[in-house]
């Protein structure tokens, strides 16, 4: 294939995205969580698992094909698990995760009072994958969060954001495109490199007091890149790399998020560190 051939098919691939969420559809279907199992809002948490978990699912996600891997996962080792659709644009189904971040924070804040209000918890943890990860930090700065929420762990989060392995530079070269995103697909534009969104957001410093972050990222991410850009500086952070867990662990942004058991078992140490047990290649079965 010719150089600028492989240049062009990604960014095109990334406008046709915006333009074809930008068409509304004849009807809106909205995903629905589950009515059992997870979602289940007569779940009390046990004294071994005393915070309940909320799972933010990622770009163009929504609150149960992100966690049908995860969601059992956590559920069948005792943890009160709710998942929340966010990001909705009208005309646009399934596919969530699209509007403005600062929006999608507040919904998470409103969903976050819900469980506790539910579950009698003072607080809760915080699981995302890929936005997911990232977005809940606009909450924890800006919406109060910090004060409800005892752990934020990121599975391939955005939290510096994506040049989407260098297209996004090209952005400027067409006229028009950067405009298509914000317009059509917001969260999109505000997880590129340098947006005025993830420049306030990481104003001052990537944490906030009382909160345990943990990011667990993959070498092999082709969404969020550099996946160095997914790791966080500052006290009580953890970053993880999954190779460095698993070195033969070939997943990318889409499968660390659905079906990565090693990954879910670090997840698991996350949010119960004081009955972690190291995370090998052998945590695929467990």
């Amino acid at each position: 294939m010719l150089p600028w051939k492989r240049v062009l098919r990604p960014l095109a691939a990334l406008l046709l995205t915006a333009a074809a969420v930008a068409v509304p559809a004849t009807s809106a279907q909205a995903s629905g969580a589950p009515s059992s199992g997870w979602n289940d809002y007569s779940c009390k948490p046990s004294a071994a698992h005393p915070r309940p978990v909320v799972l933010v699912h990622g770009t163009l996600g929504n609150s149960v094909d992100n966690w049908l891997g995860l969601a059992p996962y956590l559920k069948v080792r005792g943890y009160c698990v709710f998942s929340l659709d966010y990001g909705r644009l009208e005309g646009v189904p399934f596919f969530h995760g699209l509007g403005p971040i600062e929006e999608s924070a507040a919904e998470l804040r409103d969903f976050v009072d819900k469980v506790l209000a539910a579950t009698g918890a003072a607080e809760t943890d915080v699981v995302g994958h890929s936005q997911g990860g990232m977005m809940p930090r606009w909450y924890l700065r800006f919406l109060g969060g910090a004060a409800k929420v005892n752990a934020l762990v990121g599975i391939a989060p955005s939290n510096h954001g994506t040049d989407m392995n260098g297209f996004t530079n090209l952005l400027p070269y067409f006229p028009g495109a950067a405009d298509l995103l914000s317009k059509h697909t917001p969260a999109l534009a505000d997880q590129v490199v340098g947006s005025d969104f993830l420049k306030r957001l990481n104003a001052g410093g990537d944490t906030v007091p009382g909160v345990r972050y943990t990011v667990i990222a993959t070498r092999y991410d082709e969404v969020v890149t550099s996946w160095r850009n997914q790791y966080l500086s500052g006290p009580d952070v953890r970053n993880v790399l999954l190779q460095d867990l698993c070195p033969v662990d070939l997943s990318e942004h889409v499968a660390i998020g659905l079906a990565d058991r090693i990954a879910f078992h670090e997840v698991a140490n996350a949010l119960d560190p004081g009955r972690a047990v190291p995370t090998t290649c052998a945590s695929a079965f467990s």
